[in-house]
Parts: structure tokens; sequence; C-alpha cells
């Protein structure tokens, strides 16, 4: 029997775990902490990522290795890549884990990106806002996600009485929120968009090179966190495939094994690309029920050198994050395409605990599911975003 290791033990590796089990798959979950969410469906390896000791012991145990988040450092998956196949392969993984580096790949394959510029020093900041101009956003280039390691600068940040410009200003109060990080993950500024939408295109790439995509999906966040995801995006079709012809040169380039998401920007009827996450993403959750083949199964069958399954949809599908803590399932599990997932977490303000996924036939019925439940929990505002894309 095949065993998959997994470096990272959150709820996709739980989910990864839970996909694997029909396939006739065994796992082994390392991460830092006992309580990991993953280690109640697969055995757990407790240990630093950076653990040599650790991660040979995790090698002598697995068939192949794969990862459920960016941050295990790409050097680890280096190191264990020479005892055990890892996919998708540390190049890809140390390329996503730097925005600069991103960025610059992106744009040498022509997927347009936000104007964007490395931040060294804080002289470097106001070099780069000469150039790319307010508003804009200062990141962290390493170890940020989900809305972490990010300052907006805004117009109008400067006192009139100060005697100091707004962009001046602006770079003062960024410099102080991440300026203390720039040696040890280093900064970038890039040009804020004011985009209409955000789009993802998940897609998953064989050891063959055999590339699928599932629908184009639309996504809404609240604080830099997923709110909700609906597919398919109702977008033109020329657009769909822009956004897909992007991911596939993408994936081509890096020589990727395993699934990914392709998040994008739509501003004025054209794409600009966010970032890479090199794994089943957040904005595919919605594939567990809603298509042929979930993300999940297909990540593992490409890791094993499978073919993978078709990505069809199955209708129309919403995923909806629950953030911080659970609501009450009953309004959901009501649904004849009601489905709910509860990560085994403990609460915490800003955790992931689970989600839920309302599948239809047609976008009318997935309205009314949507409006039923929001209704229910409280949550119209949550739903109403993805209501009024369904009505377009």
């Amino acid at each position: 029997m095949t065993t998959v290791g997994i470096l990272g033990g959150g709820q996709l590796a739980r989910m990864l775990a839970l996909a694997g089990a029909p396939l006739g798959l065994r796992f082994l979950v390392m991460d830092t902490s006992a309580e990991a969410c993953a280690g109640q469906f697969a055995p757990l390896l407790v240990g630093d990522y950076r653990d040599e000791s650790a991660l040979a012991e995790f090698a002598s145990r697995v068939d192949v290795a794969t990862f459920d988040f960016e941050n295990v450092p790409a050097e680890s998956a280096q190191w264990l890549s020479a005892r055990v196949p890892v996919f998708p392969n540390p190049r890809a993984l140390g390329l996503a884990q730097d925005r600069l580096a991103e960025k610059t790949l992106f744009r040498e394959l022509g997927i347009p990106v936000p104007a964007f510029a490395d931040v060294g020093s804080r002289a470097a900041l106001e070099t780069a806002l000469a150039a790319i101009g307010l508003p804009a956003i200062l990141k962290t280039r390493r170890l940020g996600y989900d809305g972490k390691g990010q300052f907006r600068l805004k117009p109008g940040v400067g006192n009139g009485d100060s005697g100091f410009g707004e962009a001046e200003a602006a770079a003062d109060a960024a410099w102080a929120a991440l300026g203390p990080q720039a040696d040890r993950v280093g900064l970038i500024l890039e040009a804020f968009v004011p985009f209409e939408r955000e789009l993802s295109v998940v897609a998953v790439r064989g050891r063959d090179g055999s590339f699928r995509t599932w629908p184009l999906t639309e996504n809404w966040h609240v604080d830099g966190v997923l709110s909700a995801s609906l597919a398919p995006a109702r977008v033109d079709p020329a657009l769909a495939e822009a956004a897909i012809a992007h991911a596939g040169r993408l994936a081509e380039a890096l020589d990727y094994v395993g699934v990914f998401a392709l998040e994008l920007f739509c501003r004025d009827g054209e794409l600009l690309a966010n970032e890479l996450a090199p794994r089943v993403h957040n904005s595919g959750h919605w594939t567990i029920e809603g298509a042929e083949t979930s993300q999940f199964e297909n990540h593992l069958r490409a890791v094993l050198g499978r073919t993978s399954g078709a990505t069809s949809m199955r209708g129309h599908a919403c995923m909806l994050n629950w953030i911080g803590e659970l609501p009450d399932s009953v309004s959901v599990l009501a649904e004849p395409g009601g489905h709910w997932h509860d990560y085994g977490k403990s609460t915490r303000a800003g955790r992931k605990v689970g989600h839920a996924t309302v599948r239809a036939d047609t976008p009318e019925a997935l309205a009314g599911m949507l409006r039923r439940i929001g209704d229910a929990l409280g949550r119209q505002a949550q739903v109403e975003p993805v209501i009024a894309a369904l009505s377009r």
C-alpha cells in the first residue's frame, strides 16, 4: 500500500487524507504541532520542518511527499527530494514563497501584473512610491498569507499642518509597520488594483505534463481572508480562456506536478495576476461536491503519477468559509444541495474552522438556497455578493 507524506497538518492535509482513503492510500502527516487537525485522520509526526532527523524519519516512512501550505521551508523540501519524490517540486515552492520572484516570473511569461518594486530600505520605499504612486500596498516578500504581512498606503494619510507630503507620511506609517521585518523577510511595493472582481484558476498538472482546470471561480474576501467562492464564475468565455492560458504557461514553466491556484484581479476587462498558491486551495473546496473529481483527489492522482480525473462541474456551486467559529449547521444541511465541513479545530478569531458548499442545478436554485441560509444564520452580507453575481 502506498503511503503519501504531507508536510503540514492543517485542514488541507486533512481533506487530502479523506480524499485518499477511497484510493487505498495511507498517509503520514508531519507538523510542528501535536494538535494539527489532520492528525485526527492520519498518523502525525511532530517535528520542526528544519530538523533533519525528523525529516529523515518522515522520508523513511513514505513513498512520495507533498505539502499543504506554502510556508514549509523550500530547503527542507529540497533536502527531502534527494531521498523521496516530492511534488510539487521545491523550485515551485520556493518561487511561491517570494512575492518578488513570483511577480518577476509572471512578467517574464507575459502574464500581466500590477506595477511592483523591490524595497530593501526606507530610501528604496520612497523611490518605489515615486514610480508607482498612491494608493499602493507594501508587503513582506515572504511568510505573508490571508492578508497578513501587508500595509496599504493611501492618499490623505499626511497631516496638512505637518509639513510632510502625503506620500512621505504614508511611507513613514508603512515603514513603521513593516520596516523592522525588511532584513528578515524582504519587502515589495505593489500598485493597488481597484479591481472589479477577484478570480482564481484552480488547475492540476500530472507527471506526464497533462493539464486540466476546473471552471473559473469568483471569490470574495473580508479582511484579506476568503469569505465565499462561486463556480463557475459568470464571465466572458474569452476572459476564462485567457486565465486558463496564464495558468498553463505557469505550470509548464515550473514543470509543476499537482494542484495549484492562480489568483487574479479583473479590472476593465483585463486580468492581472496576484499570486500563485502551490497547493490545493481554499477557492477549490467547492470541487468536493461540485465537480466530477475534487481538487484533493486530483492532487493525489497527480503526485502518484496517475491519470487526472474529469474536472467538469455538477451544476453550480458556492463555498462559504467559516472564520473564527462555526455557525449552526442546520440551515445548510436542510438544503438538498447543502454540504458541511467541520475541520475539527478549536475556535479562534481569524482562524478557518470549516466551510459549507451549496450545490444546485441552476443559478436561480443556488441563489434561493443561499438566501435562505444567509437569513437563517444572519449572514446576509456574506451571501449577498454571490447572489448578485448569479443574476448577471
